[in-house]
């Protein structure tokens, strides 16, 4: 329809110059001594729009002409960048492949043709780091760097990996500061932080990009819990020599952060260190507050004390966790303690019945010995011995 429209329109045009060009009875003189001519104007203008017409196509064609070459060249250049884009395609696809033997031959064609050469050599070096190649891997990264100045963020991240890969944290620690000074530190580079400073122990700061990981939710809670666990864990183990330090350490930490897995592991430091009363308000308060069967297992391994208070106590968290065998065994050690044979051995044979583990045998025998029952304790003895740590 549209060019209908068209169609008729160049009609109604043609019609309207014939008309005019009819009723237009005008001429042109043209004098130029001693000749003159007289043309009529509607032939003027024909010879002016031809002549225009005729000269724009005549510079039109030149410029073209001359324009040539160039426009080979800039053909030539897109031809080869889409070459080049598909053959980097190719090396990205295949390392999502897994083929990375051929994406690093691949990328290597791609860098030797000049093609994107820091970006052909960093592909390349990707394919080198999945084939625990770091020597190929790190020339690569020197090639990428200094192809172009762009890439050597790109470049010092996965040096880093390549170091962790090889368990060589500390370097990978002094790459990532590199990376900091180069262009800042982003998510991708704290995680890679957190398994460098994990190799090298350095838990305090473990903690630290834990708790930023976790503040901007680029962590699972769960696995921020975890890792925060283990490296209080290992900062409690560090001072465990020191009692100050291990109290110190204890005030400080974070009300959040607190688990009964970590308040074991503080209450085996205190009892280690020999300060059983110490250890022993501390599980009080810790069981007070929530139970843990394995915490109280330790309760029982704090001599010293009150013994008919903590045995009054234990008895009262016996009325509410009957079934509880960590809680009879430490009863046991208890009555053991205070030289109440017949009730040991009625918490020890109780704790037996409900888990037959190696520590409550180890005990039975303890109490055999020194009630004078050689052959039941060695019974015992062997039975223990059957039994896993």
């Amino acid at each position: 329809m549209k060019g209908l429209l068209w169609v008729l329109a160049l009609f109604a045009l043609a019609v309207g110059i014939s008309l005019a060009a009819h009723f237009n009875e005008g001429y042109v003189l043209l004098v130029y001594p001693p000749y003159r001519a007289e043309i009529s104007l509607n032939l003027a203008i024909l010879l002016i729009i031809g002549g225009f017409v005729s000269l724009y196509a005549l510079l039109r064609g030149v410029a073209l002409t001359l324009s040539l070459p160039r426009r080979v060249r800039e053909y030539r250049q897109h031809r080869q960048r889409e070459k080049t884009i598909g053959e980097l395609f190719d090396v990205v696809r295949l390392l999502f492949e897994g083929r990375y033997s051929q994406a690093m031959k691949k990328a290597g064609d791609a860098h030797a043709a000049g093609q994107s050469p820091a970006l052909a050599a960093l592909l390349a070096a990707r394919a080198a780091q999945r084939l625990h190649e770091p020597y190929k891997q790190k020339a690569w990264l020197e090639r990428a760097a200094q192809a172009d100045a762009k890439m050597q963020p790109a470049c010092l991240m996965l040096e880093a990996e390549m170091h962790i890969e090889m368990q060589r944290f500390e370097d990978a620690v002094n790459t990532l500061k590199r990376l900091q000074e180069t262009s800042g530190r982003h998510i991708a580079a704290h995680r890679l932080e957190l398994r460098a400073e994990q190799g090298c122990g350095n838990w305090d700061e473990v903690l630290r990009i834990a708790r930023l990981l976790e503040k901007r939710n680029a962590m699972l809670p769960e696995l921020a819990q975890e890792i925060k666990l283990k490296a209080h864990q290992e900062n409690v183990r560090q001072r465990r020599s020191v009692l100050a330090q291990l109290q110190a350490y204890r005030k400080k930490l974070p009300a959040r952060e607190q688990s009964p897995r970590l308040a074991r592991v503080f209450a085996e430091a205190l009892i280690e260190l020999g300060a059983h009363d110490e250890a022993r308000n501390f599980i009080e308060t810790q069981l007070d507050a929530e139970w843990d069967s394995r915490l109280v297992g330790l309760y029982g391994l704090t001599p010293g004390g009150d013994l008919s208070a903590r045995l009054a106590r234990a008895d009262q968290w016996l009325q509410k966790h009957r079934d509880d065998p960590q809680l009879l065994l430490a009863l046991g050690r208890m009555c053991l303690e205070q030289r109440l044979w017949g009730k040991a051995q009625s918490y020890l044979e109780a704790a037996l019945s409900l888990e037959d583990s190696r520590e409550v045998r180890l005990e039975l025998a303890r109490l055999f010995e020194q009630t004078e029952r050689a052959d039941e304790a060695m019974r015992q003895y062997r039975a223990a011995a059957g039994k896993a740590d």
